[in-house]
């Protein structure tokens, strides 16, 4: 398993059937990258003037991250984003 550090946070991403009428289309036909992943490690979080600053989110959420700002990352048969916590938008509830 991966083990991030600093404000890193490793994220599975969710991948949604896209529906169009009564017809689903798989994931492999829409190439857009997932947004909504759920987070499976967080880095310790960053340091700021000689103490570490805790990172918002948690092993188990489900959160909205930017498009554009994951790492690829894979391991074994399984791939993974590795984000910074300024990459995620929104925990989803």
């Amino acid at each position: 398993m991966l083990k991030p550090l600093s404000d890193h946070i490793v994220i599975e991403p969710l991948r949604e059937e896209k529906k169009k009428g009564s017809i689903i289309l798989p994931d492999t036909v829409e190439k857009e990258k997932s947004e909504k992943g759920k987070v499976v490690a967080v880095g310790p979080g960053k340091m700021e003037d000689g103490k570490r600053q805790p990172l918002d989110v948690k092993k188990g959420d489900i959160v909205l991250f930017t498009k554009y700002g994951p790492h690829e990352v894979k391991v074994g048969d399984k791939e993974y984003l590795i984000v910074r916590q300024d990459d995620i938008l929104a925990i989803v509830e």
